[in-house]
């Protein structure tokens, strides 16, 4: 870390179109934080403005870890740096927000304090993302905006501009488990025309399961293969590679990405598109299918990103798994206007109460499950309420046996973030008496985190699973060597009005 003593002031960011990188603008003003306090844009949208609640959280937090620095006789952003910072950052939004973080007040000052009330759950994140190397553009689009996007929220991403070697392997194995608890992963991947403009092939993602797996000596990754069912024939003998050569074990689709005839997209129970490539997967014995649904942001259909379709093709395939990654939920902006009375004039999330609805009305919806990556962590830095209405619907109407960890990393950082907030989360009492919503127990927690993931992957939870050798990245330099085959961060980064 640089000397704050001698090292020079950094310089004013300067404006590019009336925007600039939040990383650093809180260069500029010295603010780097454990969570964040303004949504920022990975260039595919316009960012919300930052609220005045969210400007004084930020402001609240900038005078809690000022004074509690001092009193451990630390500056400002190492405090910032530390589990006594991270509590801090949620005391803070309590001040602002209300008491939905659980903190006590010895965490803010005492980092074993932290520990000590820390419930021990098995993490196992079911949506992980990197890059295979050179590949972190695609067409004109860097991945490395997902990472600006996050420096808000992720104090460990703001320090400098992301690097490509930043969503490479290795530094994904620092971050997801060196960083953070995560216990298990699955890496993710996204269909595209042909692997040679794949960001991440499904040979590769087979590969990071393997070395992961190999380096560690235990079961800390499962892979997923892609299905692109408008391709055709094409997919289908993708498919059949995918699961008898590289042993993937789940499908991951996206119905807003066109890549055949209709580059608008295509629906789960179009009969004529998807279902000839359902008929494969369910021949294959891999019936896990992890459908993108909401969060178009700017990259997808937005059309075909709503979760319609779930109704016929989960009563078609009863005994297929629709795993609904981001829950549905159509953006943030759209979501946020109805928490502001706290529901009380409309409860309705787009497209999340859609989606609960067509679960209420369809008892055979019992093989749809709900996961939580980018949605949950959104929600919870940005309107608490929100994030607990949310959680609180999906759980009254899919039950905590069928809501699945996720966090979208690494492209918003290491997870941890995301973890503290969903540990400390607790169920506000207005909306258990206004909605009959439950307490957000350790027991739905534990749920949630990583035992219904353990259950639809056949994962024992208590199984032993080693650390992550200090080693490994010689490891993984033989591991390359073998196969005919860059390093870590601690930083967050995106786009906010200059003005």
């Amino acid at each position: 870390m640089p000397n704050p003593k001698t090292s020079p002031d950094p310089p004013k960011p300067v404006a590019q179109h009336g925007w600039v990188h939040k990383c650093e603008l809180d260069d500029y003003l010295g603010r780097h934080l454990p969570i964040p306090t303004q949504v920022v844009s990975n260039e595919e949208y316009y960012p919300l403005p930052q609220t005045a609640k969210q400007k004084a959280v930020e402001h609240r937090l900038l005078e809690m870890a000022a004074r509690n620095a001092k009193h451990v006789d630390m500056d400002r952003r190492a405090f910032l740096r530390t589990s006594c910072g991270m509590a801090t950052a949620f005391a803070a939004m309590n001040t602002v927000f209300g008491p939905y973080f659980r903190v006590d007040a010895s965490e803010m000052l005492e980092p074993a304090a932290a520990e000590e009330s820390k419930v021990d759950y098995f993490i196992f994140d079911v949506q992980t993302h990197h890059v295979e190397v050179n590949r972190w553009k695609v067409n004109n689009f860097s991945v490395l905006e997902f990472r600006r996007q996050a420096a808000p929220r992720n104090p460990a991403l703001r320090d400098r501009e992301p690097r490509p070697e930043d969503v490479y392997l290795e530094n994904y194995i620092k971050e997801i488990f060196l960083d953070s608890d995560t216990d298990m992963a699955v890496i993710s991947g996204v269909p595209s025309l042909t692997d040679d403009t794949n960001i991440l092939p499904p040979d590769k993602m087979a590969s990071t399961r393997n070395w992961i797996n190999a380096i560690t000596k235990s079961r800390r990754m499962v892979a997923h293969g892609l299905m692109a069912p408008d391709l055709g024939e094409r997919n289908k003998d993708s498919m059949h590679i995918q699961a008898e050569k590289l042993k993937l074990e789940a499908w991951k689709v996206y119905t807003g990405l066109g890549l055949g005839v209709n580059r608008e997209g295509w629906w789960l129970d179009d009969e004529k598109v998807a279902y000839p490539a359902l008929e494969t997967a369910r021949k294959l014995k891999i019936k896990n299918i992890c459908t993108h649904k909401g969060l178009a942001i700017g990259l997808f259909n937005e059309a075909h990103c709503h979760p319609k379709d779930l109704v016929k093709v989960s009563k078609d395939y009863p005994d297929m798994n629709f795993l609904v990654y981001h829950s549905g939920f159509k953006a943030l902006e759209d979501a946020l206007p109805a928490a502001e009375d706290g529901f009380r004039k409309n409860p309705y999330v787009p497209w999340v109460s859609d989606l609960c609805e067509m679960r209420k009305q369809n008892p055979h919806m019992k093989n749809v499950y709900m996961e939580l990556g980018s949605t949950f962590g959104l929600m919870a830095v940005t309107q608490p309420m929100l994030c607990c209405h949310v959680l609180g619907m999906i759980l009254d109407v899919f039950d905590s046996d069928h809501v699945l960890w996720g966090t979208d990393s690494i492209w918003w950082g290491s997870p941890q973030w995301q973890i503290e907030a969903m540990r400390r989360l607790e169920m506000p009492a207005q909306l258990m008496t206004q909605f009959g919503y439950k307490p957000l127990t350790a027991d739905v927690k534990r749920k949630i985190f990583g035992l219904n993931a353990a259950h639809l992957y056949g994962v024992d939870p208590k199984a032993k699973r080693n650390p992550m050798p200090a080693d490994y990245i010689d490891q993984l330099k033989q591991l390359y060597k073998q196969a005919g085959g860059p390093m870590p961060s601690n930083t967050q980064y995106g786009w906010v009005a200059a003005g």
